[in-house]
């Protein structure tokens, strides 16, 4: 199997580095120095100035691949870091969303704790205020201080969600 690929591979590279010349309305194939015409060499029957003229169309021909092949291989590695750097700015973009997100849950935590922080001390100061005037009742009191425990414990959750 590897020998038919082998072999394969060899007879298409000997038939794309053949270069077609047309000179008098003939089509001349031309690998390395030999031109050939209906797969017969030719190359001894020829003048020197034909062989020498089919010989540089075939060269020029060939340059003239390779800088196509150049160019599409530039074009291909171009497009490919077009690609990169869209990937690479997506990314930036994607990693600046998050890093917004991340800081606005932040100050919402901490608008939170100190909602809720203040909202007990305000609780524990008016406690306290009608604690010293005497005028709880024990059920007023126990509310007071049940109160006082739910925003205690919302102070503690939102101090850990910071």
């Amino acid at each position: 199997m590897k020998l038919i690929a082998t072999v394969i591979c060899l007879c298409l590279g000997l038939l794309l580095n053949a270069q077609q010349v047309e000179k008098d309305g003939k089509q001349y194939e031309v690998k390395k120095d030999k031109i050939f015409l209906n797969d017969q060499d030719v190359t001894e029957t020829l003048s020197v100035e034909d062989r020498s003229a089919i010989l540089a169309s075939a060269q020029k021909i060939t340059k003239t691949k390779e800088l196509k092949e150049a160019k599409e291989k530039a074009e291909k590695k171009r497009e490919k870091e077009l690609k990169k750097a869209e990937k690479a700015q997506k990314k930036a973009e994607k990693e600046a969303k998050k890093s917004a997100k991340a800081l606005k849950k932040k100050e919402k935590a901490q608008k939170n704790f100190d909602k809720s922080s203040s909202a007990l001390a305000k609780a524990q100061k008016k406690y306290e205020k009608l604690k010293n005037k005497g005028k709880l009742s024990p059920e007023d009191e126990r509310k007071w201080i049940e109160k006082i425990e739910k925003l205690t414990e919302k102070v503690v959750k939102s101090k850990k969600k910071m």
